[in-house]
């Protein structure tokens, strides 16, 4: 596999993670920068580990991974947006501190559920002749450039448009599960 190749697989790996930092950019206005580098540094992990796990499982587990890798994604992505949205109509965060906070247990969800697609290009990496740890590393760069810049255009975007843009961090997680829901049920790539 070459260089280019590889390079453009995990352009198309990261773009879930640049979608999902940019809705955290939009709806967590005042995320630190402690915060967008550990959100990034997770997207990225997980985007590397997973193309790991699956070369290394192969084969075997990859039809039924296969049958419900979208549910997955597209259950996990809902959740975070809608609740993103619910408290986002709630007005529950008013002040900088709280707007800055994403907890362990949304990065980690998002992680999850933007990396399930980087499973199965593990699993094709299983029947090719390549480097499974330098295509993890150039997937997880990828990711983390993409996810970190993500939320920066996210923040600076939502500045400009005000307050109402914070549901629209919400909503772009759900269309992203739904997005991955439908390319999978209908064989339809929307982008």
């Amino acid at each position: 596999m070459s260089f280019l190749t590889l390079l453009m697989i995990s352009i198309g790996l990261s773009v879930d993670s640049f979608a999902v930092s940019l809705g955290c950019g939009f709806s967590k206005q005042g995320i630190c920068f402690k915060r967008t580098f550990w959100l990034a540094f997770s997207l990225a992990a997980f985007q590397a580990a997973m193309p790991v796990v699956g070369w290394a499982v192969g084969t075997g587990v990859r039809g039924l991974i296969e049958q419900f890798d979208h549910w997955i994604a597209f259950i996990l992505l809902s959740l975070i947006g809608a609740k993103m949205i619910i408290e986002s109509i709630r007005g529950k965060e008013t002040d900088e501190d709280c707007a800055c906070h994403l907890t362990f247990k949304e990065v980690i969800t998002l992680s999850v559920g933007t990396s399930i697609d980087a499973l199965v290009v593990g699993f094709s990496f299983a029947f090719l002749k390549i480097n499974i740890a330098f295509a993890s590393l150039i997937i997880g760069l990828t990711t983390f450039l993409f996810a970190f810049a993500g939320v920066l255009i996210g923040k600076k975007a939502g500045h400009l448009l005000g307050k109402e843009v914070e549901i629209a961090g919400g909503v772009i997680l759900v269309l992203l599960g739904v997005k991955i829901l439908l390319e999978h049920l209908c064989g339809i790539h929307i982008f």
